[in-house]
């Protein structure tokens, strides 16, 4: 089979497996009695990622092969998927937050390093290859978010998106994709490098870039932009199913299959990637990360003018724009950070980029998306307006600050 489609299905699995459930998890819980706590498990997804991509690509760097390590850990983020959806099942409305907070726990701490491994993998193949990594990374990408839009149709047609069984399909991709690693192409581990400190023992090196000024700013906006990230995934399916009490809007498209709405965001993500080598190579690292930081601001803000009634181009709107905020940062980042780093290092510095964006930030963000949420909810109707024009001022603070701050080498991230 041809290498460039063997990674896009790796591709497709990979992010199937988080779409199951990562923007209509907040309707489950909100069903159950936990609204209050959505915070908290995005955040989880966070905190997991501090440590867990970084030490996972340590292991990839040095002990295990990235492809088989991609599938342990989608073996055992699935079993406690179907552990978690089964607690769910068993106690309905009744489930208590401590458990089914720490089955999922579990699953996201064994999944979220996956996303830099299945990185490492394509990169790793693609270069053992001989092609492109920034020409030809991306289409290969696109069919990540394909399946991401595919699981959230799935579990929004089926009604999924209310009840536990979205983790249910999350476990059963899992377990695929378990499977599927076995037949990807092998990854050399660098065995033949012995280490001679305590940095090198234990494969940290790759924070020994904190001490180049320009890679130090880089990790840290890729932090304060990771902040966003998470908001949207955890809040914004609650607040347009919140229109439903409203009798203008309880029959409107959005309302019934707010989750269908939202997977225009992922159709708008497809597009985007695609556009990415071109605005890479035209116009380097910083102005694309530019484009994405501003991106946010007008996501945010659209969601707070918009409703799903008369409105509802804004948030079409805001799901479009949403394929730039996130693409152009997330994919460029992570191709910044492959082309930044000595190839001993990959794994690692990819786990960095992780644990500052989808760690760091993304907990720092739920945690404080939820804060702010709940201080304008009173007798349980919550001012989604005021929530998001908050976040579009702290994302536009972030953008300008970059603007002025990040100074990449010259033609970095161009042909």
């Amino acid at each position: 089979m041809n290498l460039k489609v063997r990674l896009a299905a790796m591709n497709f699995l990979e992010f199937a497996v988080w779409g199951s459930y990562l923007t209509c998890m907040g309707i489950y819980l909100t069903n159950i009695g936990m609204a209050s706590n959505i915070g908290a498990f995005f955040a989880m997804q966070g905190v997991v990622s501090i440590f867990m991509p970084a030490l996972m690509g340590i292991v990839a760097d040095r002990l295990v092969p990235a492809q088989r390590l991609l599938g342990y850990c989608h073996l055992l983020a699935g079993l406690f998927m179907f552990a978690a959806a089964y607690y769910g099942m068993s106690q309905g409305s009744n489930a208590e937050f401590g458990i089914l907070f720490t089955l999922y726990s579990f699953s996201v701490a064994f999944y979220m390093p996956t996303l830099a491994l299945s990185n490492s993998v394509a990169y790793n193949a693609l270069t053992q290859a001989g092609m492109d990594t920034i020409k030809d990374f991306p289409p290969i990408r696109t069919f990540g978010t394909i399946g991401f839009i595919c699981s959230m149709w799935f579990v929004d047609i089926f009604g999924f998106k209310s009840d536990q069984n979205q983790f249910v399909v999350s476990g059963v991709l899992s377990i695929l994709l378990f499977l599927y690693t076995f037949t990807l192409p092998h990854c050399p581990t660098s065995k033949g490098q012995h280490a001679t400190g305590l940095v090198e023992a234990f494969g940290l090196k790759a924070f020994s870039l904190f001490k180049q000024k320009r890679m130090a700013i880089f990790f840290i906006f890729s932090m304060l932009l990771g902040v966003s990230l998470q908001i949207t995934n955890g809040f914004a399916t609650p607040f347009i199913e919140s229109f439903k009490t409203l009798p203008e809007y309880a029959g409107t498209f959005g309302v019934k299959y707010p989750v269908i709405l939202y997977s225009l965001s992922q159709v708008s993500e497809t597009l985007c990637i695609l556009m990415i080598p071109f605005f890479m190579k035209r116009y380097g690292i910083k102005n694309v990360m530019l484009i994405a930081m501003f991106a946010w601001v007008l996501r945010f803000a659209l969601l707070g003018l918009g409703n799903p009634g008369d409105r509802v181009w804004m948030f079409v709107l805001s799901m479009i724009i949403y394929g730039v905020a996130f693409d152009f940062f997330n994919i460029s980042g992570s191709l910044y950070v492959d082309k930044a780093t000595e190839p001993a290092l990959r794994s690692s510095a990819q786990g960095l980029f992780m644990l500052m964006t989808n760690g760091i930030g993304a907990t720092v963000g739920s945690l404080a998306a939820q804060a702010v949420v709940t201080s304008h909810t009173i007798n349980g109707v919550t001012n989604w307006s005021a929530c998001w024009y908050a976040f579009a001022g702290y994302a536009l603070v972030v953008g300008v600050s970059f603007a002025l701050l990040f100074k990449p080498k010259k033609n970095m991230g161009k042909a």
